[in-house]
């Protein structure tokens, strides 16, 4: 039971010491939001960012503000309220955009850790100009989707070796406008930055839902899941056009309000993905309210393209071809693709 009138919130996530957690894009707005939030409740987070700067003042914010109720529920282990865990952090230098970067964190992270507990895939760049990654993927896809494909399949032994390891990947409501362009996944033949952000977003989902059915062939206890922090003012608002930047910003905030919430109220569903122990592989988490917009987070429904099984292994196999990277797992057997909801 969660302890806000039925509302999960960051006083619900459990006692995290003794596990270890990756977060991605947690130099700030909802990735840091998540990395502070399992910090402050025990648990060692490697800080997985570009930045390495942005990221050393991330970590020094956690320590400074790990003994905040807000963030760790205002308890103590033994559920003292007058002391503060002991905050465990690591700084890894992480560039999605390129898998040389991808390659060597991983390997930074794999050294250091014979098991990891949690890998949350939450880093992402939203409607920049048209730009090529160093291995000439169109920037939005191969940062969204194939660095967190490949990471991921880097450092799945690692997930696998414990109990009960979760990966948690953050798509977007956007992925209900988004599609498959499979034809021209890199937007060679014209560029729209709405369409390839949809794209990604909906990427995610098919990956996680696909991560999902492989790990389950496995007969794993390492589980997939996916979340989405609805709508947000964060620092992932800079790159979009102007028009976009003006919905967010706080001189229309008494317009926009109901429709924009802050960061550690976005990153609630990616840490009740992660956390909750009633969540279940291949679930989908999101805020409650109208439109998934904001609220508190409760499983939620995806579009019906995210649960299309032909794409989601279609989309597998090139990623493991763009990637270079193979999961040691099994292909699932081939089922007609679902038309429902989740």
């Amino acid at each position: 039971m969660s302890r806000a009138g039925g509302r999960w919130t960051a006083a619900d996530v459990p006692d995290q010491a003794g596990r270890v957690a990756v977060v991605t894009g947690a130099s700030g707005g909802i990735g840091l939001a998540t990395a502070a939030v399992l910090a402050a409740r025990g648990a060692e987070v490697v800080l997985a960012c570009r930045d390495m700067a942005k990221a050393s003042r991330a970590a020094d914010w956690i320590r400074a503000m790990s003994t905040d109720a807000t963030l760790g529920g205002g308890t103590a282990r033994g559920g003292a309220t007058d002391g503060a865990w002991p905050v465990s952090l690591r700084v890894v230098r992480l560039d999605l955009a390129s898998l040389a970067s991808v390659r060597e964190a991983a390997d930074e992270i794999r050294s250091g850790y014979p098991r990891l507990d949690l890998l949350i895939n939450n880093a992402a760049v939203m409607l920049p100009p048209y730009q090529r990654t160093p291995d000439g993927f169109e920037l939005t896809f191969g940062t969204n989707h194939l660095g967190h494909f490949a990471l991921t399949g880097l450092l799945l032994d690692r997930l696998l070796a414990g109990r009960g390891a979760r990966i948690v990947t953050v798509s977007s409501v956007s992925h209900w406008e988004g599609r498959m362009h499979f034809d021209d996944l890199q937007f060679e033949r014209g560029y729209d930055g709405h369409q390839a952000y949809g794209q990604s977003k909906l990427a995610n989902l098919l990956f996680s839902y696909e991560l999902h059915a492989r790990l389950t062939g496995l007969g794993s206890d390492t589980i997939s899941l996916a979340a989405h922090p609805g709508v947000v003012r964060t620092e992932l608002w800079r790159t979009s056009p102007f028009l976009g930047r003006a919905i967010i910003s706080r001189w229309a905030g008494m317009i926009n309000f109901w429709a924009v919430q802050d960061a550690p109220q976005g990153a609630l569903p990616s840490l009740r993905a992660a956390v909750d122990r009633g969540a279940c592989g291949g679930q989908y988490y999101g805020p409650s309210g109208r439109k998934q917009y904001r609220g508190y987070p409760v499983p939620v429904e995806s579009s019906a393209r995210s649960h299309d099984t032909a794409d989601g292994r279609r989309l597998w196999d090139i990623s493991e071809r763009l990637t270079g990277v193979s999961y040691p797992l099994p292909r699932p057997t081939p089922v007609p693709a679902s038309s429902g909801l989740a």
